[in-house]
């Protein structure tokens, strides 16, 4: 095809050679012009940094997580398809989750470039589970622009290629003389035509295959521009529809009345009469997680799940604490295999420990369902649609084809909605109570009861002699991460190109998804897993975070022993120069090294993840005047002064999508290293609110954060979702450990201090609705 646009090729023909922007596209048998995509891309290994004694580059380094979630979703590409309508517009149907990330914008923008056509013309939706689309249809490990940056591009070319070609015969001129712009086709002899007009004519009967040229990053007048969301006027205005604003008559709010331990089990109801005779209540229902309760209200809904007598049975966690699952942990460890050789070769050795912290999303677990005898329908925010239709099947005994399951937007996930709990819940209470309802769960549900990220311990004993780090070990030793959610299916069907050999499930995520940046001599990081009594998931990461966060604590260790700077000793032993270049920008704009107060410090870091790098400066506040500021219900503690990040992911789609990112994921890892953990006692978490709860709040933020988003690295966006949370942990926690004069080990900091709240009580399970809201406020 011509940079025009036209077609080189008609149907049946056979195809050329595809070169490196040369791809087949397909024009589908539509009554309006429907375009879908073919394409087939290797993976490159990243080129090495030469080092005094280098490392071997592990798994990830050659094929990561990433890789496998873009391969597996490569055989079914060519079902993604945008539309082009009669009004000028063009929609697109994305088989991946919206929950605030900004993928219906980045995916708008990639159709944008491609067809010559004003962001504000394209209309990206959500597709329901489409069981087709097989490995196609799963949002995680950062992966969306990634796996679908290439298909939708090509499928947008096709699209323009046909216009062009439909303008060609009506204007009676070759398609190499005309150019497209705004939407509108012309010729340099002034006839023109908007795609609307054109819609129609460039529609196919039959399926027609032609090859196209994707536009060089040169012609780029989109992608790699910062543009606001699409979707953000609609946010603003109240105008998004989630799970909780889907109309589906007679579906009214659910709530239902969960066991005081982790997944204990009801033994009977002893009031389930005087409960349905509560205003509102409607049904009452127990269902394999609790009693269910169906209202006019969800107020309603409260008080009945308040006045549930309930005879529970034990819990997979029964009487388990933060010490037993520690001391599990610590049993569990593999062992380090190079001796500590003093005093030839010296060595740091260090342990750490990591609890529990939370996988709640700001937007409650909630789903609403239509279950009836032959047929279901269920409407939530949803990252496996397709599994969570296959169980949803299994469970209510109907065939696939009679389950239906729309994907709404979400408000928040990080890994959370990789599950399906509240849809599969919706589903159960609504056959058992034959009809439609709305449920949501409780904060305090999602707290005790929902996704956690595990706890776990990392032990890491690091060799040097000579100005040199001879070797690195690191075992990391967690509660075991649930993939149930559809991921595991990808593994075993990927497996013959995977670069690790016959590992389990976790052992294969672990190894995919976390690398050494630095040449450390002989390298190894293992991990070992117990205990699946927990209800688990990632948490915008895997084992990314805890696992960098540790490693870098040791890098200052050994700069210190080795006496060196933190910094100049990052960039000494970094693998990559893009790695060096992210290092290098965060210290030159964050001053690295300058004079600070005693009690305040710097900490540097860098974090490389799914083809992306991160540098992390951050300085920190631990003076007793900070530490001890009063702030009702929350704790206070160090706080942030100031972060410096700079990201390449090679090619940002989206800048500005990306800075936002970044500044999401500096907020969380900030969290996770001061002061947001979960603490369990007697078989279930002591938090169950996010008063309880201590994110990252306003006055914990820092006043000055500045995101720099590097130039352009390569042709291809890398992942950028998770990729601040680990390297800002690791700056945070290095910056602590320098204000304070020792290096922490417990995450987060204030887990062993005092609670600072007063806990829930397990029964009733859920607090009362306030009366006052306004006595919240401060």
């Amino acid at each position: 095809m011509a940079a025009s646009g036209r077609p080189e090729q008609e149907d049946g023909a056979v195809a050329p050679e595809l070169g490196r922007r040369r791809f087949l596209g397909y024009v589908l048998a539509a009554s309006t012009l429907t375009v879908a995509a073919q394409l087939g891309e290797a993976a490159v290994a990243p080129a090495r940094a030469e080092a005094a004694i280098p490392s071997l580059p592990g798994p990830s380094e050659i094929y990561d997580l990433n890789d496998m979630l873009t391969d597996a979703a490569l055989p079914t590409s060519g079902l993604i398809t945008i539309e082009v309508h009669d009004d000028g517009t063009a929609s697109f149907v994305l088989p991946r989750a919206e929950v605030g990330q900004g993928v219906t914008t980045s995916s708008a923008m990639l159709i944008a470039e491609e067809l010559d056509l004003p962001l504000d013309r394209i209309r990206v939706s959500l597709a329901d589970a489409r069981p087709e689309l097989l490995f196609n249809q799963m949002t995680g490990a950062s992966n969306t622009t990634i796996a679908t940056y290439t298909p939708i591009r090509v499928a947008a070319a096709t699209a323009r290629a046909r216009l062009v070609e439909a303008a060609a015969a009506e204007f009676g001129e070759a398609t190499s003389t005309l150019t497209t712009r705004a939407g509108v086709v012309t010729s340099p002899r002034g006839k023109s035509a908007t795609y609307g007009e054109l819609a129609v004519k460039a529609a196919s009967r039959t399926t027609a295959r032609i090859p196209v040229t994707l536009k060089k990053p040169a012609q780029f007048g989109v992608i790699g521009t910062p543009r606001g969301r699409i979707d953000a006027l609609a946010a603003v205005t109240g105008r998004k529809q989630f799970a909780m604003d889907v109309s589906v008559p007679g579906a009214l709010p659910t709530m239902v009345c969960r066991p005081p331990t982790i997944n204990g089990t009801v033994r009977s109801v002893e009031n389930r009469a005087d409960v349905l005779a509560m205003p509102g209540v409607t049904d009452v229902v127990t269902v394999p997680t609790g009693v269910a309760v169906r209202g006019r209200t969800f107020g309603q809904c409260i008080d009945a799940v308040r006045a549930l007598r309930v005879s529970w049975g034990p819990g997979t966690e029964e009487g388990a604490s933060d010490a037993t699952v520690l001391k599990e942990l610590r049993a569990a460890e593999l062992p380090l295999v190079v001796p500590a050789l003093d005093p030839l070769v010296h060595s740091v050795d260090a342990r750490f420990t990591f609890h529990f912290a939370s996988n709640s999303a700001l937007e409650p677990n909630c789903a609403v369902a239509d279950v009836r005898s032959d047929r279901a329908e269920i409407w939530a925010s949803l990252k496996t649609p397709i599994t969570a239709q296959e169980t949803i099947a299994l469970k209510l005994g109907l065939p696939l084809s009679a389950v239906k399951v729309h994907v709404t937007e979400g408000g928040g996930s990080f890994g959370r909605k990789l599950f399906f709990d509240a849809a599969l819940e919706a589903a159960q209470i609504s056959k058992a109570m034959g009809k439609p309802v709305k449920l949501m769960w409780h904060r305090t549900d999602d707290f005790r009861q929902g996704r956690t990220h595990p706890m776990s311990t990392s032990r890491v004993r690091a060799t040097y002699a000579l100005g040199e780090v001879l070797s690195y070990e690191q075992r990391h030793t967690s509660v075991a991460t649930d993939f149930g959610h559809g991921l595991g299916e990808i593994i075993t069907s990927m497996a013959a190109k995977l670069p690790v050999g016959d590992l389990a499930f976790s052992e294969t995520i672990f190894a995919l998804s976390t690398q050494s940046p630095y040449h450390f001599g002989v390298t190894t990081q293992l991990l070992s897993e117990v205990d699946k009594g927990f209800n688990t998931g990632s948490m915008r990461n895997i084992y990314s975070p805890n696992v960098r966060c540790a490693q870098e604590l040791v890098v200052d260790q050994l700069a210190a022993r080795m006496g060196k700077d933190a910094y100049r000793f990052r960039r000494q032993f970094l693998k990559e120069d893009r790695a060096r270049a992210v290092l290098d920008k965060v210290a030159q704009v964050g001053e690295w090294g300058r004079s600070m107060p005693a009690g305040t410090a710097q900490g540097i870091a860098m974090h490389p993840e799914y083809h992306g790098f991160v540098a992390v400066l951050a300085e920190i506040d631990c003076r007793p005047e900070t530490t001890g500021r009063q702030v009702p219900d929350a704790y206070t503690g160090p706080r942030v002064t100031r972060v410096v990040c700079a990201v390449d992911v090679g090619l940002a789609v989206n800048p500005r999508g990306l800075e936002a990112q970044m500044m999401g994921g500096i907020m969380d890892g900030i969290a996770i290293t001061l002061s947001s953990g979960l603490h369990l006692k007697d078989g279930h978490f002591l938090e169950g609110s996010w008063d309880n709860y201590f994110y990252t709040r306003q006055w914990n933020t820092p006043p000055e954060l500045e995101i720099i988003v590097m130039p352009p690295t390569g042709d291809k966006p890398g992942g950028a979702g998770e990729l601040a949370v680990a390297g800002a942990m690791a700056a945070v926690a290095c910056a602590y450990g320098r204000a304070t004069g020792t290096m922490p080990t417990t995450f987060p900091i204030n887990h062993d201090g005092p609670l600072g709240f007063e806990p829930l009580p397990t029964v009733p399970p859920i607090p009362a609705s306030p009366t006052d809201g306004l006595s919240r406020a401060y």
